[in-house]
């Protein structure tokens, strides 16, 4: 799990990691990356709409993705904001290709 201060709370933080950040898609899942400008924790914020599926896929899909980005956050560089859009594929995805899809552009985004 996620702690607070690793979360994006508000929708003018989403607004601004998805407008300036950098894009990475796959197959499951668009991440957006918003390098460090400040110091402090680097803080997630998911995505996951109606599209995914009813409320019980969609709030899978989340914790899922959370429990994702808690395992590499110690790998993630300090102050960073990640967005994280859950496509309708990740719905039906192994939990394998959902972490390789997120390993991959949280790597290509700490480069």
């Amino acid at each position: 799990m996620l702690a607070r201060p690793n979360r994006l709370t508000r929708g003018a933080e989403y607004k601004a990691v998805v407008r300036r950040g950098r894009r990475c898609a796959g197959a499951h899942t668009v991440t957006y990356l918003k390098p460090a400008v400040a110091e402090g924790p680097a803080r997630f914020g998911f995505i996951v709409s109606r599209q995914v599926g009813g409320s019980v896929v969609r709030n899978m899909v989340r914790r899922r993705l959370k429990a994702l980005c808690a395992e590499a956050l110690p790998t993630v560089a300090e102050g960073s904001e990640i967005v994280i859009r859950a496509l309708p594929s990740a719905a039906n995805a192994p939990f394998g290709e959902l972490r390789a899809d997120v390993a991959r552009c949280l790597a290509k985004g700490a480069a």
